[in-house]
């Protein structure tokens, strides 16, 4: 399951990147522990790095520590679910907004190479790495708001949202990879689109439409009720407005 190359990075950041992927690869399930002892054994390292690494995966938001019993995949309540979507909803407009006045065109390269990688996976066997793709695509753009502090509540508060529980739809249900890939695709051109050309309000309502859509996949596929989502959307929606 874990990866065993270690690079030259601090061993407990090369620990916590690998665990990080498997978690968003869907290779652990909400609920699954996280045991020292068989991540150092698997790693063929000790466990001071793996203890350290399990840290940092709690301080991220994408494991939480039970006392007396370890670590474990968050599982997460509707209510969860509703807050996470709700300010994941917030700081994508609002990263869009700044990203859209300060990226580079170096980042605009990144981010077309990015999308190029995305179109160049499409298969049932490629979805895991399609999901850590699109991760990382919405990373960067936070990374280009050159916002410090938003840069790393929207690292916690991605990790909280459960886009990781949306991909196993496709793996139920194969016929919607196709339009699924395709309309992600779409989406995130848009963005990117927008971003280039420094259109703030196109950046940030294409932005908020995108992770408005994982939001229709949360009541369909997670049972989330649609009128907990609406507020939040709702709530968005007027922030945009205020923003012009």
């Amino acid at each position: 399951m874990l990866d065993k190359e270690i690079n030259h990075k601090p061993l407990k950041e090369e620990i916590y990147e690998n665990l990080h992927r498997q978690i968003v690869a869907g290779n652990y399930t909400p609920g699954d522990w996280l045991r020292q002892d068989d991540i150092a054994s698997q790693m063929g390292v000790s466990m001071t790095p793996v203890r350290e690494a399990l840290d940092l995966l709690v301080a991220s938001g994408l494991v939480e520590r039970v006392p007396y019993r370890g670590v474990r995949v968050r599982e997460m309540s509707t209510k969860d679910i509703v807050e996470a979507y709700g300010l994941r909803l917030i700081l994508e407009a609002m990263i869009a907004k700044e990203a859209a006045k300060n990226i580079t065109p170096k980042q605009i390269s990144e981010l077309e190479r990015m999308l190029a990688d995305m179109q160049n996976n499409h298969t049932l066997n490629e979805v895991a790495h399609i999901r850590r793709l699109s991760r990382e695509f919405h990373s960067y753009i936070a990374d280009a708001s050159n916002n410090s502090l938003l840069i790393k509540l929207y690292a916690v508060v991605s990790n909280a949202f459960p886009d990781w529980l949306l991909y196993e739809a496709i793996f139920r249900k194969p016929e919607l990879l196709t339009s699924s890939m395709n309309d992600m695709q779409k989406e995130h051109n848009a963005i990117v689109d927008a971003l280039k050309k420094g259109d703030v309000e196109k950046a940030v309502k294409k932005s908020v439409e995108h992770l408005m859509e994982s939001g229709n996949w949360l009541e369909e596929y997670l049972n989330v009720p649609a009128e907990l989502l609406r507020e939040k959307e709702e709530q968005v929606s007027f922030l945009i407005k205020k923003s012009k």
